[in-house]
């Protein structure tokens, strides 16, 4: 079987071994988390969209990642994990800049420049561009016509949905905002892929610890010598609400709940939240935020999903034929 594995919550499964279901309670434990998975980390695009507008982007993704790290990082030396390796802490370094600096920090930064829904959206749609450059740049994976189909679907939802922003776009802040979304989301995809081809046998919890607090590091530097540092004695309440909640529901209660169920469930089925989040992040954001909400961006985002669901359809089938 080749090195490249696009389903990250296989390999994910893989690593931590997980045990399936014994009885019934599990089972309903283990949905009930994969239901939280799929409401509040679909609530985070709102919570930074709340902010941003009181808090530089840069500076409130960096509290973020540096608080959940420093908390994730007390949990394992509790457990007795030791410090990385060289070779370790310099995977993590780049895992970081990836995952954490280049794809969190901006995905937090355009949501100072539009909806949070469309934000959802536009991220959700990495698998399309996981097919793209897994196929065209590296040439790992042939397109087969499922995968085929699920791309001209995304990008069909996607512009559908822009089909009810048409006047925002020549709005240059809006613009701005869906450019640093869309690199946001390719940078996803780059570091999922070499994620996935580089990662040595490490605890993935452990690592996204680190990447965390090194991210969190790095985030508040480049805000603070770039001039988009707050002083944080005068900076809104509601900035630092936002940061708790990213913390504690997004990264700490969130992350558990999705530990807790890919150890009780098959990867297939937990990895449902990724088609869950953009609908919830959508609606979210329509009623607390009165974002536009109309039919055209609820088929819109639909028809993205579905076509989602079958990019990643596709590479498994091209996975199982090797």
């Amino acid at each position: 079987m080749k090195n490249y594995i696009y389903d990250i919550y296989d390999k994910a499964r893989a690593i931590i071994q997980p045990v399936y279901l014994r009885n019934q309670s599990d089972r309903t434990k283990a949905i009930l988390a994969v239901g939280i998975v799929c409401f509040f980390w679909g609530t985070t695009w709102l919570a930074s969209k709340k902010g941003v507008q009181h808090m530089p982007a840069l500076q409130l993704a960096g509290f973020r990642q540096l608080f959940a790290g420093i908390l994730y990082l007390i949990f394992f030396f509790i457990k007795g994990f030791r410090l990385p390796t060289k070779e370790q802490f310099i995977q993590f370094l780049w895992m970081s800049l990836l995952m954490i600096v280049i794809n969190n920090g901006l995905s937090t930064w355009s949501m100072k420049y539009m909806p949070s829904g469309l934000g959802s959206v536009i991220g959700a749609a990495s698998p399309i561009w996981i097919a793209i450059i897994s196929s065209f740049v590296f040439k790992e994976t042939k397109l087969n016509v499922t995968t085929i189909s699920g791309l001209l679907l995304g990008v069909t939802g996607i512009l559908i949905i822009f089909s009810d922003y048409i006047h925002d776009l020549f709005n240059s802040s809006f613009s701005l905002g869906v450019l640093l979304n869309v690199v946001a989301s390719i940078t996803w995809a780059f570091g999922t892929i070499f994620t996935v081809r580089n990662a040595k046998n490490v605890n993935p919890y452990f690592s996204l610890g680190w990447q965390m607090f090194i991210g969190g590091i790095v985030l508040l530097a480049v805000s603070f010598f770039t001039g988009q540092f707050a002083s944080p004695a005068h900076i809104d309440i509601t900035a630092w609400g936002a940061i708790a909640y990213l913390v504690i529901i997004g990264s700490i209660i969130t992350y558990s709940a999705f530990i807790y169920a890919l150890k009780r469930l098959p990867a297939a089925q937990v990895s449902i939240y990724a088609y869950v989040n953009p609908i919830v992040a959508v609606i979210v954001g329509a009623i607390l935020n009165d974002e536009k909400l109309t039919f055209i961006i609820t088929a819109g985002t639909l028809v993205t999903i579905a076509g989602i669901y079958l990019v990643n359809t596709g590479f498994k089938k091209e996975k199982i034929t090797r």
